[in-house]
C-alpha cells in the first residue's frame, strides 16, 4: 500500500532558515530551524552570504528528512525574505554578498527620489512605496557605487529565487516578489516606466523572468547531493513570505487581515483593487490570482526590537511572557517609539530617519515596564498600519511573536477585535506547499481541502477595559511620533 504524500516546505528568513515536513492534512511529521548570518560592513549596511544561507536551507532539509527516515516527500516548496538585492552570476554564485532588506545605505538616493518626486511617480504605477532596502534603492547605489559588480552580474533577485536557481538551475521569480518594486499591477510583470524613472533602464534584463503560477522545475543532481532529496523531485518557489504567510495562515476573503509578528511587524489586508491615489506607504503583492492583492503595510519594527531590548536588560526569550504579565497596561507609565531599524521607518510612513524613543522612565521602573512598553509600541505600530486600509473581515496572526499568548492578548486589546492564532508551525513554509498544490503542481494528489490545513488554533478575545485604556494610549502614541519627527536625523 502506498504511504501518503508528505511535503517539505522551506522559509528562508532574515535570520532563521525553517523547514517542515507536512503530512497529507497539513499536520507536522518533522520541523527544524539553522540560522543564518548577518554582516554589518559598515554602520547602516547589513548583507548576507548566499552560500551561508545555501547551507542553511540544505541543513535543514537534511535534517527534517532525518528525523522522518525512508519519507520521500512529493514536493518541495520554498518561500523566503523579500525586499533587499542578492546579485548572482549566471549560476546563482554571488558578485558580492546579498543586500539585505535591513540595509540603509541607500537612504541618500530615496531623500533624492523624495525630493525630486521620483520615489512619488514610482508609487502611482504600481503601488509599492520605495524604501532604503528596496530592490530599486539598492539597485541604484550599486549603479553609483559599485557599477562592476552590476557589470558582472547575471541577475539581480531575490532571497528564494537564487536559492531556487541553484537548487534546480532555472532562473526565474514569482508574481509577488516582481511586484517589489517594479511590478505593473495592471499587466503583469515589470513596468518599463517605473524602472526608467529609478534611472536603471540599463540593468533591465538583470530582473529575472516572471513564472507563473509559481517558479517550477526538478531538482538537479547537485541540489539533490547538498539536501538529501531524490534529483527529479518537483521543486516549486514562491510566493515570498509575506503572501505565503497569508496563504498559510489562512486568508481567503476580501478584507481578511493578517498579522506577522517576526523580524518585521508585515500587516496585510486581501484586497480586490490596486489603489495607489492615496498617500505614499505600504504595497500592493500580487497573489497570482485574478482580481486580488494584498494591501501590506511591513513595519521595520518587529520581534528584531524585542531581541535588542532583551540583550540591553539582561534578560531571556523565555521571559518575555513572564515580563508582559509583572506589568500591566500602560508599562508603569512607559512609553515608547519603536523605530529601531538602521534604514528607519517605511510602514504606515516612509522615513530612513526614523529612530526610537523610551520615555516615562523613573527611579522605579523595573525591567519588565521597559519590555512591556516596547512591546506595547510594537502593537500600536500594527493598529496604525491597519488604520490604512479597511480591515473587515476576520484577523489571522502568525510569526515567532505568537507564541507568547500576554503579547497576543496586548495586540486583541489594542487592536480591539479577536486575533485567530494560525495552525502552527510555520505559515510561510505552510503556505509554500499550499500555494503550489493550489497552482496545480502536485495535480496528481488530490488531498484535503485547505480548511484541513489553515484551521485556526486559538482566538483571542479583547479585554474591554484594556482595549479602551489602549485607545487613549494610541491617541498619545501619535502624538509623540508627530512631535519626534523634527528631532529625527540620518546616522
Amino acid at each position: 500500500m502506498n504511504k501518503p504524500p508528505s511535503y517539505v516546505g522551506v522559509d528562508i528568513g532574515t535570520s532563521v532558515t525553517k523547514a517542515v515536513l507536512f503530512d497529507d492534512a497539513g499536520g507536522v511529521i518533522a520541523s527544524t530551524d539553522c540560522r543564518t548570518h548577518l554582516s554589518t560592513p559598515a554602520p547602516g549596511q547589513v548583507e548576507q552570504d548566499i552560500e551561508d544561507v545555501l547551507a542553511s536551507v540544505a541543513g535543514c532539509i537534511t535534517r527534517v528528512l532525518a528525523a522522518a527516515a525512508g519519507t520521500r516527500p512529493a514536493l518541495l516548496a520554498i518561500t523566503g525574505q523579500g525586499d533587499g538585492c542578492w546579485l548572482a552570476d549566471a549560476g546563482g554564485h554571488a558578485v558580492r554578498p546579498a543586500v539585505s532588506w535591513l540595509d540603509g545605505r541607500g537612504s541618500s538616493v530615496l531623500s533624492g527620489w523624495e525630493a525630486d518626486g521620483t520615489a512619488e511617480s514610482v508609487y502611482r504605477l504600481t503601488g509599492n512605496a520605495l524604501f532604503p532596502g528596496a530592490q530599486a534603492v539598492i539597485l541604484r547605489w550599486l549603479a553609483d557605487h559599485e557599477p562592476a559588480a552590476l557589470d558582472r552580474a547575471g541577475t539581480a533577485g531575490y532571497c528564494k529565487d537564487i536559492i531556487m536557481q541553484r537548487l534546480t538551475g532555472l532562473r526565474a521569480t514569482d508574481a509577488s516578489d516582481a511586484s517589489l518594486p517594479f511590478g505593473d499591477p495592471a499587466a503583469g510583470g515589470y513596468s518599463a516606466p517605473a524602472v526608467k524613472l529609478c534611472g536603471l533602464g540599463r540593468y533591465t534584463d538583470l530582473l529575472a523572468p516572471v513564472a507563473t503560477p509559481l517558479p517550477s522545475a526538478p531538482l538537479s543532481p547537485a541540489g539533490a547531493a547538498i539536501t538529501g532529496l531524490p534529483a527529479g523531485t518537483p521543486v516549486s518557489c514562491g510566493p515570498f513570505d509575506l503572501p505565503a504567510c497569508a496563504i498559510g495562515a489562512g486568508a481567503a476573503d476580501v478584507g481578511d487581515g493578517v498579522l506577522i509578528i517576526g523580524t518585521t511587524l508585515a500587516c496585510q489586508v486581501l484586497v480586490d483593487r490596486v489603489d495607489a491615489s492615496g498617500p505614499v506607504t505600504g504595497m500592493h503583492l500580487a497573489t497570482g490570482q485574478p482580481g486580488r492583492w494584498l494591501r501590506a503595510l511591513p513595519a521595520m519594527v518587529g520581534t528584531a526590537s524585542v531581541d535588542w531590548a532583551l540583550d540591553i536588560l539582561g534578560m531571556r526569550h523565555d521571559q518575555v511572557s513572564e515580563a508582559l504579565e509583572a506589568s500591566g497596561p500602560g508599562a508603569g507609565g512607559v512609553e515608547v517609539l519603536p523605530y529601531l531599524a538602521p534604514s528607519g521607518e517605511r510602514a504606515p510612513f516612509v522615513n530612513p530617519a526614523a529612530s526610537g524613543q523610551f520615555t516615562g522612565l523613573r527611579l522605579g521602573t523595573t525591567r519588565a515596564d521597559i519590555l512591556r512598553g516596547l512591546c506595547e509600541a510594537i502593537a500600536f505600530a500594527a493598529r496604525d498600519c491597519f488604520g490604512v486600509t479597511p480591515l473587515t473581515g476576520k484577523l489571522l496572526a502568525c510569526g515567532g511573536g505568537v507564541r507568547s499568548r500576554p503579547w497576543l492578548q496586548l495586540f486583541a486589546d489594542v487592536l480591539g477585535r479577536p486575533v485567530h492564532v494560525a495552525r502552527a508551525p510555520e505559515a510561510g513554509a505552510r503556505g509554500a506547499v499550499l500555494a503550489a498544490r493550489r497552482s496545480g503542481l502536485d495535480a496528481s494528489v488530490p488531498g484535503p481541502g485547505t480548511e484541513a490545513w489553515t484551521a485556526a488554533e486559538a482566538v483571542i478575545d479583547p479585554d474591554p477595559r484594556a482595549a479602551a485604556q489602549y485607545d487613549e494610549a494610541f491617541a498619545r502614541y501619535r502624538l509623540h511620533r508627530a512631535a519626534a519627527e523634527p528631532m529625527w536625523r540620518s546616522a
